[in-house]
């Protein structure tokens, strides 16, 4: 058999794989979260957040809402060096993101069941 055949039924035995996995991963929920900014975001996304009365109160004052916060939480950058991550029971992470035009960065204790967010500052 020349090359140019082989070839040819490479191709198109190719075309059709992807073909069919486009038609199968086309309706779930896939993600491929590698990289350790995206771990660490998807973890403390998926738990329980618990806010101290602090926090509600600096919500209340500056109109944030908790979904706004969960938005940032789940789309924000972690700064990892200002993060305390060798922690051995809960680490603390923080997190960056844009509200409306001012930038905030959140304080989240990551703990085994809960994700606690302890300080909310706005950030120039």
């Amino acid at each position: 058999m020349k090359f140019i055949h082989r070839l040819g039924y490479y191709l198109g035995g190719f075309s059709i794989g992807l073909v069919f996995l486009t038609f199968f991963l086309s309706g779930k929920k896939t993600a491929c979260s590698y990289g350790p900014e995206a771990r660490v975001l998807k973890n403390i996304s998926t738990k329980k957040h618990i806010y101290t009365k602090e926090i509600y109160d600096f919500m209340t004052t500056h109109q944030i809402d908790s979904l706004e916060i969960a938005k940032i939480i789940r789309h924000g950058s972690v700064q990892f060096s200002e993060s305390k991550t060798q922690l051995d029971s809960c680490r603390i992470y923080i997190i960056e993101g844009q509200h409306k035009e001012n930038k905030l960065s959140l304080a989240v204790e990551n703990c085994n069941t809960i994700a606690r967010v302890n300080t909310i500052t706005y950030k120039q």
